[in-house]
């Protein structure tokens, strides 16, 4: 029997998570939600229901939803409501797209997005509500920690570690056995070579870090 998913986010990433859930099978997304636009309750996104804000979730228990997953980028957000949306009840779904390609050994947790073309080599563990974006590429035993966002054509050598909610930008290159702080945010394009202190924003070729991020 397939179980009932709720998808939160009702914008552009949220069209790649629903592709990659239509596409697995395993579940039937009943309907989304939408806190940032509560005026679009009772719209059509890519042929599901936008339902509401979080103020619908026990509604949505009623309805014998099991399982959410999250369709936005947000890594700070996605942490926090996940605490929410399980306190309610909801078990989190994780989404890997059919040509992503994972070895056998690697260790995902519930909540993540694999999208199409990712790799994720031999030995790493992702953790909970993590993004890995299109074409992005995961070395051996690299460590994804919860809520981190590999963003589209990121290439990260082996045993990086990426902290809690951190995001890496897109086309970003990150060399073996160097840590991103959990917060922290890497621009796009970068090339990192050293270690990244936690919640600060850095850049360039190679990456310097440019300010502290206030969390």
């Amino acid at each position: 029997m397939i179980s009932k998913l709720l998808i939160w986010g009702a914008s552009g990433h949220a069209l790649v998570v629903i592709d990659i859930i239509r596409l697995q099978g395993i579940y039937e997304i009943v309907g989304l939600l939408d806190n940032v636009n509560p005026q679009r309750q009772g719209e059509n996104f890519c042929g599901v229901p936008i339902f509401g804000g979080q103020e619908q979730l026990d509604f949505c228990k009623d309805k014998g939803i099991e399982h959410t997953i999250f369709g936005f980028g947000d890594c700070q957000a996605r942490l926090k409501l996940s605490e929410l949306v399980v306190g309610k009840g909801f078990s989190l779904a994780t989404a890997i797209h059919p040509t992503a390609t994972i070895a056998a050994d690697v260790s995902i947790e519930p909540g993540t997005v694999i999208a199409a073309g990712a790799v994720v080599n031999s030995g790493a563990r992702i953790g909970r509500n993590v993004i890995i974006n299109t074409c992005a590429s995961v070395d051996h035993e690299c460590v994804i920690e919860d809520g981190a966002h590999i963003c589209p054509g990121v290439n990260l050598a082996g045993r990086v570690t990426v902290g809690r909610a951190a995001k890496v930008g897109i086309g970003a290159t990150v060399i073996d056995r160097v840590r991103i702080g959990a917060g922290a945010l890497i621009g796009a394009g970068a090339v990192v070579v050293d270690d990244i202190p936690d919640s600060v924003l850095a850049y360039g070729i190679p990456a310097r870090v440019i300010r502290k991020i206030d969390v």
